[in-house]
């Protein structure tokens, strides 16, 4: 008797287990590993008259991701940036092109680090707000780094080159 018990117990304990962890695993979730070059395209500024050194940028840079499956993809960013000296914030929306068509969207907010009013990197984090093609219902979220190189003679602005995690989910088929 005390065995039969012991195991509805233990079975008890094995189902309420599995509940609990398999809510909290995304079920089927798939992580894409890139690398990132990106470049300006256009940007304006405009100085913000409370303290020396504040500006707000709005910016729009091209570039691509050499993805750790082999995948290769472009993208396009529109940024708008609150910097004082070259730190602050920004918040990013960026389409991810695959070659199929397919396309994932991002909203991005990231903490931007600078010396000298040049900003030298970046650290954020994402949200999937889109997919289309194979992407078409996906969700999830995203990390990155970043890293600013100066622009040179005749270039439109800085340059970027980084690496992130994209961690996904889709809908099943």
């Amino acid at each position: 008797m005390a065995t039969k018990k012991s195991l509805r117990v233990l079975v008890g304990i094995c189902v309420i287990s599995a509940w609990v962890f398999g809510a909290a695993l995304p079920a089927g979730a798939e992580t894409l590993n890139y690398k990132s070059y990106v470049w300006m395209n256009r940007e304006e500024s405009v100085l913000v008259d409370d303290v020396e050194g504040h500006t707000v940028v709005l910016a729009q840079r091209g570039g691509f991701y050499v993805c750790d499956n082999g995948e290769l993809a472009t993208i396009k960013r529109v940024s708008l940036n609150d910097l004082t000296k070259g730190a602050g914030s920004a918040t990013a929306y960026e389409t991810i092109k695959f070659a199929d068509g397919s396309t994932i969207m991002l909203k991005s907010q990231s903490a931007l680090s600078g010396t000298a009013g040049e900003t030298t990197s970046s650290e954020g984090t994402s949200e999937i707000i889109k997919g289309t093609g194979r992407f078409e219902g996906i969700k999830g979220t995203g990390s990155y780094k970043r890293r600013f190189l100066p622009a040179e003679k005749g270039e439109a602005g800085s340059k970027q080159y980084g690496e992130g995690t994209i961690t996904y989910t889709l809908p099943p088929k």
